[in-house]
């Protein structure tokens, strides 16, 4: 997908030099001489991830939402780069992942960094299957299906759109817009 934008900047006529002939520095009579700056984003499916994952993060740790945030983890799991996911499928990832275990059974972690631990372990021994669905129409919609759910909890929750784009809300109000619009592009 490529968004282009044309913008069309007026030439300045040329000045009239007193004592000049009749054509000598006059303007042409051409109406409508512009310059045209092009400038052309290419939204690939891979920065489309990126913008996902991203989205998907602030979700994971923002105050301004009331969402189950356990749906973002599955939705995180379809929608991540291939880099984040074969980094937690390997050796790395499950060692972090292992640590983080261990560190979870004897000491208190709060709700918001437990999803990131769930995340690790979902990926980690998630099925050939599962991770086959990633990139296709099939699990483009299932993360359609996701975040649609979590905008109409999102949206109800906080009493509408106008209230959406409150103070305290505008950045978890953005994320579910990112992590809606984003699965949409995919399908298509």
């Amino acid at each position: 997908m490529s968004i282009s934008l044309r913008l069309a900047v007026p030439t300045a006529a040329p000045p009239v030099l007193p004592g000049a002939g009749a054509g000598a520095g006059q303007a042409s009579g051409r109406r409508g001489a512009a310059a045209v700056c092009h400038s052309s984003a290419h939204l690939s499916a891979r920065t489309m991830q990126w913008v996902s994952a991203g989205a998907t993060a602030v979700l994971l740790l923002a105050k301004g939402t009331a969402i189950h945030k356990s749906f973002l983890v599955p939705l995180f799991a379809l929608l991540a780069p291939c880099s984040v996911i074969s980094w937690i499928k390997s050796d790395y990832g499950q060692w972090t992942a292992f640590l983080a275990l261990l560190v979870r059974l004897f000491f208190f972690i709060p709700g918001e960094l437990e999803l990131p631990l769930s995340t690790m372990l979902l990926v980690s021994v998630a099925p050939y299957q599962m991770m086959n669905l990633r990139g296709t129409q099939g699990g483009a919609a299932l993360s359609l299906a996701l975040a649609g759910y979590l905008a109409f909890q999102h949206f109800t929750k906080v009493g509408g759109l106008g209230k959406a784009f409150d103070q305290g809300s505008i950045i978890a109000t953005l994320a579910i817009i990112c992590i809606t619009v984003i699965p949409l592009m995919m399908l298509f």
